[in-house]
C-alpha cells in the first residue's frame, strides 16, 4: 500500500483514447453485416474483410453521417475534408497487414466532454476523432499452444475519440468515460454496449513531481468504467513505486487482468513512425457539405450536459441525475420530458424524478430480466403522475398507498380513463370522513383502556399503538393527520 504522503507528492496526468463502434448496418468498407453480438465464427465476412488480393474497399456513407452526429455530441463540427490512410502493422487478426484509418486529416477536430469533478463542472477537451476499421479478434484457448482468429469484427466501423491529457485522477477518468458513453448513446451514434465491446477505452497514464509530464504507459481495451478507474489507480501506484526506488518508467502497452486487479506488460510502445502511415490509394477523400451537416444538426436531441444542468436546477443530486440520464438513454420513451414540463414547480419535478427512479426504473429492470414486454408510454406516465401528485398534495393518499397505486397503474395492460375514481374504487385513497373516523377512534379507545391509561399517565408514545389499530381497522385508508387529531381530542376529554 502506497504511503499517502508519498502519493500526494506526485501529480498524475491521464488521457484517454476511446473506440466507439458505430451503429451501422454494414461494415466501414465492405457489405458484411456489422453485428458484434454474433457467435457464428467467421461468417460475417467477405473478400474485403479477408484482405484478398484485388479486393477494393468502399466507404460506408452511414458511418460518415454517424461521425457527423458524434461531432455535434462532442460540441464540435465535422471537417468538410477528411481522408483515409493505411496504418501498417502485422498481427494475425489484421489480414490486410494494415489498418484503414485517418491520420493526417481526421473527420473531427476539437470539442469537449463535460464532467463533474469535486462538485464542479469541468471540460475535458477532445484533440481529434477519426474513423477507422476495427481488427479481428484473437482468442487463446486454455491449455492450447495456438491461437484462433475470428474476423467477424474485422472492418467494423470505429470512431476513435482522443482526449487531451487533462484528467488527474482515476475518478475524473471514470466520470469522463461515463459522460462520453452518455453523449454517444443520446446521439444514437452507437449501442455503446460495453459487454460486446461497442465501446473500449485505452488509458494513458504518467506521473510527475513537476510540471513536466512523465513517461506514459497505455493500458488497452478496457471495457467497463470500473476497469478504467481501477487500472488507473493501479498504474499510478505502480509508477510512483518504481520512481521512488530510483527506477525509470518504460513507455509501453499494458493489459489489464480484472481478476487479479493488476496490469501486465504486452509490448514496448511503438511511435507513429513505426506504423509507416501512407494515404490509402483505393479510397477517395470524404467531402461533407454544410447542407449535409445542417440537416444532421437539426436532428440532434438535447445533449446529456444540457439535461444535467436542467436536473440540477430543480435540486437533484448527481447520483439521481445520472440515473435519470441513463434511463433517458436506455429506454425509447422520454422520462426527462415530463420532468422538464413540471420544472416550474420544483417540488413536483423532484417528485416525478423520484417516482421514475424508485418506482418506474425498478419495474422496467425487473421486466427486462424476465424477458417481458412492458412498455410505459409517455402519455401513460404523464397521466398517472399528474393525478398521483394532485392526490398527494391534497392529502387524499398516504405515501405507501401512493407507491402501490403508481406501481399497479404502470403495469396495467390498458390505460385507466379516470385514475382518481379508480383509486377510490380500489381502496387507495385515504378516509378523511371526520364523523366516520371519530366513531372508529372511540371504538378503538374503548377496546384498549390500559393503553389509554398509559397515555393519561404521560406515556405519549402509546398513542402510536392506537394509531396502528385504527389503520388496521380502516385497512390503511384513514387519514393519519386526522386520526392523530381526533385521538388527542378524545384523550383530552377523558382527563
Amino acid at each position: 500500500m502506497l504511503d499517502k504522503k508519498i502519493r500526494d507528492q506526485y501529480q498524475a496526468t491521464i488521457g484517454i483514447e476511446c473506440h466507439v463502434q458505430l451503429k451501422t448496418n454494414t461494415k466501414l468498407f465492405s457489405g458484411s453485416v456489422n453485428d458484434s453480438t454474433s457467435t457464428d465464427i467467421n461468417r460475417q465476412t467477405n473478400h474485403i474483410d479477408f484482405g484478398l488480393p484485388g479486393a477494393l474497399p468502399f466507404a460506408n456513407r452511414q458511418a460518415i453521417d454517424l461521425a457527423i452526429r458524434a461531432g455535434y455530441a462532442l460540441n464540435t463540427e465535422a471537417q468538410t475534408f477528411s481522408k483515409f490512410d493505411r496504418k501498417h502493422y502485422f498481427y494475425p487478426d489484421l489480414p490486410m497487414g494494415y489498418q484503414i484509418t485517418q491520420f493526417e486529416y481526421p473527420i473531427l477536430k476539437g470539442g469537449y466532454v463535460e464532467i463533474v469533478s469535486e462538485g464542479k463542472i469541468k471540460k475535458i477537451d477532445i484533440t481529434r476523432a477519426h474513423l477507422e476499421a476495427d481488427a479481428g479478434k484473437s482468442t487463446h484457448p486454455a491449455g492450447a499452444d495456438f491461437s484462433l482468429v475470428d474476423l467477424n469484427r474485422a472492418g467494423a466501423p470505429l470512431l476513435e475519440i482522443v482526449s487531451e491529457p487533462q484528467m488527474h485522477s482515476a475518478a475524473e477518468a471514470k466520470e469522463y468515460c461515463f459522460n462520453l458513453y452518455l453523449a454517444m448513446k443520446f446521439a444514437k451514434v452507437s449501442d455503446v454496449n460495453l459487454f460486446y465491446g461497442n465501446m473500449r477505452f485505452d488509458v494513458n497514464v504518467s506521473v510527475s513531481k513537476t510540471d513536466q509530464l512523465g513517461t506514459r504507459t497505455e493500458t488497452k481495451n478496457l471495457n467497463s468504467f470500473r476497469a478504467v478507474e481501477k487500472s488507473i489507480e493501479f498504474e499510478i501506484n505502480r509508477q510512483i513505486e518504481i520512481l521512488e526506488k530510483g527506477g525509470e518508467i518504460r513507455q509501453e502497452t499494458r493489459g489489464w487482468n480484472d481478476a487479479k486487479q493488476s496490469s501486465f506488460t504486452q509490448r514496448v510502445k511503438e511511435n507513429a513512425d513505426d506504423y509507416r502511415y501512407m494515404p490509402d490509394p483505393d479510397i477517395p477523400p470524404v467531402i461533407i457539405t454544410k447542407d449535409e451537416m445542417t440537416a444532421i444538426k437539426n436532428d440532434m436531441p438535447t445533449s446529456p450536459h444540457v439535461w444535467r444542468s436542467k436536473l440540477t436546477n430543480i435540486g437533484l443530486e448527481l447520483e439521481a441525475t445520472n440515473l435519470l440520464l441513463l434511463a433517458e438513454a436506455d429506454y425509447d420513451n422520454s422520462p426527462l420530458e415530463l420532468i422538464e414540463q413540471a420544472s416550474a414547480d420544483k417540488d413536483k419535478a423532484r417528485t416525478y424524478a423520484n417516482w421514475i427512479i424508485n418506482i418506474e426504473l425498478p419495474l422496467l429492470q425487473k421486466n427486462q430480466e424476465s424477458d417481458g414486454n412492458l412498455i410505459i408510454s409517455d402519455k401513460r406516465r404523464e397521466s398517472i403522475f399528474k393525478t398521483a401528485y394532485a392526490l398527494k398534495i391534497n392529502g387524499q393518499i398516504n405515501s405507501t398507498k401512493l407507491s402501490e397505486m403508481i406501481n399497479e397503474l404502470l403495469v396495467m395492460e390498458e390505460d385507466v380513463d379516470d385514475i382518481s375514481l379508480w383509486a377510490k374504487d380500489n381502496g387507495f385513497l385515504q378516509n378523511s370522513n371526520q364523523e366516520e373516523l371519530v366513531l372508529i377512534v372511540k371504538s378503538v379507545i374503548e377496546k384498549n383502556p390500559k393503553v389509554v391509561n398509559d397515555i393519561l399517565s404521560g406515556e405519549d408514545k402509546a398513542i402510536g399503538f392506537l394509531v396502528g389499530q385504527i389503520m388496521k381497522e380502516t385497512k390503511g385508508q384513514a387519514n393519519p393527520q386526522m386520526v392523530n387529531q381526533i385521538i388527542n381530542q378524545e384523550i383530552k376529554s377523558l382527563k
